[in-house]
């Protein structure tokens, strides 16, 4: 007797099958129902609190003791090529209480604190073997003593504050430049002072007049007053002047450059003094 049972598939089967035949279904089966069936698994664990924060500690203690292994722990500071002075500003600002672990430490903020220093031009920071933070400095160099409004300092050769200083003659060696905004011109000061070169025994030292010009300072109270433009160019002629003709040697009180078309000499009082008494005698002679 022949079975009365249909051979044809149900409609639940036949679409489950066309869905198995489907690429993007057998992918889900094979990758995304482990991958959901996992996160729903973890999003259920993580949903107690206490569980939560067991696997922070845990966390957290597993990095401490990565982090405190001998081999990444840094013992001590070394401050190179500097004065000690320098060395003593720098491990007092940074105050590094070691040991302490090399994770701990920024080395650009390091860095950028050295660097705060104005005797500091720059800084490289690193940790070398042994665990030792070393830091290179190269320090600034001072070029010039300004006599500012806040007194005595030390500046480097682009006008840039290295340190105060106490008194002139603790670096009577460095030229002195004096008034505000002096500072800013260095490296022009710096110019006309090695043109001066010849005359440097006289040189006591340059003042900014109005923040815009310079005048070179005598002994015997003399001063060159030079432009506002190209003062190396005005300076040079005084100089060419006084070798021809001991132009500074004389009764001078300024060799006034500020218009370059017009020089004008000063006399001294007693040059003019001179000069009045030589004017009446002539006259009295005349009048005879």
């Amino acid at each position: 007797m022949r079975s009365l049972r249909d051979p044809a598939p149900s409609r639940l089967a036949y679409r489950l099958n066309r869905l198995m035949l489907t690429p993007r279904f057998r992918t889900f089966l094979k990758y995304g129902l482990p991958v959901l069936i996992i996160a729903s698994i973890g999003a259920f664990w993580a949903s107690d609190a206490d569980r939560r924060q067991e696997m922070t500690d845990r966390v957290a203690e597993v990095r401490r003791q990565i982090q405190e292994r001998p081999e990444f722990m840094v013992h001590m500071m070394a401050v190179e090529d500097v004065s000690e002075a320098v060395s003593a500003d720098i491990r007092s600002l940074l105050a590094i209480d070691f040991p302490l672990s090399s994770f701990d430490l920024d080395l650009d903020a390091i860095r950028g604190q050295v660097e705060t220093l104005d005797a500091v031009a720059s800084a490289a920071v690193q940790i070398r073997g042994g665990g030792v933070l070393s830091i290179n400095v190269t320090e600034r160099v001072p070029a010039a003593v300004w006599r500012g409004p806040e007194g005595l300092m030390l500046v480097d050769g682009d006008g840039h504050r290295v340190s105060s200083l106490g008194t002139r003659t603790d670096r009577s060696d460095l030229p002195l430049l004096v008034g505000e905004g002096a500072s800013v011109s260095v490296p022009e000061a710096l110019t006309l002072i090695a043109l001066a070169e010849p005359i440097s025994p006289r040189l006591r030292g340059l003042l900014r007049v109005g923040e815009r010009r310079w005048d070179l300072v005598l002994d015997r109270d003399q001063r060159i007053q030079l432009p506002e433009d190209n003062p190396s160019t005005a300076l040079k002629k005084v100089i060419a002047l006084d070798r021809a003709q001991d132009l500074l040697a004389r009764d001078i009180a300024a060799v006034d450059f500020r218009n370059p078309r017009r020089p004008v000499l000063r006399l001294t009082t007693g040059a003019i003094d001179a000069m009045t008494d030589v004017d009446l005698t002539l006259t009295t002679d005349a009048q005879r």
